[in-house]
């Protein structure tokens, strides 16, 4: 068995900051790429970043230079830190990651609502 958990979500205004996390646990053996996607109402899930086992990283062009992405390998965890929010940031995140129980296969969190409004 296997959980995603995050936290961290909320409301902010337009130019703040929030920090998302997302903690995998259960029987763990290893985890390669984790990520971050996100899906506004009537909108499709859109990746939004993702890194490698070995921390390369990969962002949506909309989010660029303002969300970083990072991960703890000792906690399987990562971590979003948004910066510079914008209303169209608003929507339910959802992190994912690929783990090796006995083999490997995608996993998905709950979501966190992250909502940029003044």
């Amino acid at each position: 068995q296997v959980q995603l958990v995050e936290s961290g979500g909320g409301l902010v205004q337009p130019g703040g900051s929030l920090r998302l996390s997302c903690a995998a646990s259960g029987s763990i053996f290893s985890i390669k790429d984790m990520g971050w996607y996100r899906q506004a109402p009537g909108k499709q899930r859109e990746l939004v970043a993702r890194i490698t086992s070995g921390s390369n990283t990969d962002y949506s062009d909309s989010v660029k230079g303002r969300f970083t992405i990072s991960r703890d390998n000792a906690k399987n965890t990562v971590y979003l830190q948004m910066n510079r929010l914008q209303p169209e940031d608003t929507a339910v995140y959802y992190c994912k990651a690929n783990i090796m129980t006995y083999y490997y296969d995608d996993y998905w969190g709950q979501g966190t609502q992250v909502t940029v409004s003044s």
